[in-house]
């Protein structure tokens, strides 16, 4: 199920897309792809929400077709896990089975998110995948910035996944700011970075500026 649904190219994205997502790089050999969204949610809301996919992560991409079997434990060495309940059969007894999305690399309350793991069939490769989520205070709410970064020996084209995969991941992220309030737009625009501020630190600087603070 999710193999096929997954590999699609969405069309359309939810409403509400987040205010910036677009395939930073893309090389021979991986890929990078960022998105930012604006919420009237405060750090704390969004990382109780954040840390809790089974409310806001698509069912159609999940393995067992229900987000409600999703957990993510937001501690090192924690997973973001899927249930895939087992079917009755004859003898009385269900065989559940089970998926690890990722695995937390960095869990800073409030702060910076940062898990390990090839997102559905990138699974089956022996690419690294990095997924962090870093939140931002704003005026008016929180900024949420998602980064996802694969690399590495893989059978996929890099070129060809990489745009599904931004769909996919930017997806979850605008159902993520619908669970939590999307800003309105005005204030979504003075919060969303821009170019025109040459002061204005790179992602990675916040990222690991978010990271290191404590």
């Amino acid at each position: 199920m999710y193999l096929g649904k997954f590999a699609l190219v969405m069309a359309v994205l939810l409403a509400g897309t987040p205010a910036a997502a677009e395939v930073i790089e893309v090389r021979d050999d991986g890929f990078i792809i960022r998105a930012v969204a604006t919420v009237s949610a405060s750090q704390r809301e969004v990382w109780l929400k954040l840390t809790k996919p089974a409310d806001w992560w698509s069912g159609e991409h999940t393995w067992s077709g229900d987000a409600a079997n999703m957990t993510l434990t937001p501690q090192a060495g924690g997973c973001f896990c899927e249930t895939i309940p087992g079917e009755d059969d004859d003898s009385g007894f269900k065989l559940n089975g089970s998926v690890a999305h990722a695995t937390v690399l960095l869990a800073n309350p409030l702060k910076l998110l940062r898990m390990e793991g090839g997102i559905g069939p990138l699974q089956s490769e022996p690419a690294r995948g990095i997924l962090t989520y870093a939140l931002k205070p704003i005026d008016g709410g929180t900024m949420i910035q998602m980064e996802y970064a694969y690399g590495g020996s893989m059978r996929y084209k890099p070129a060809e996944m990489a745009p599904t995969v931004d769909k996919v991941l930017t997806q979850q992220l605008a159902q993520l700011q619908a669970a939590l309030g999307a800003l309105t737009d005005g204030a979504a625009a003075e919060a969303a970075p821009t170019d025109d501020d040459a002061e204005e630190p790179s992602l990675e600087a916040q990222i690991d500026a978010l990271g290191t603070q404590e």
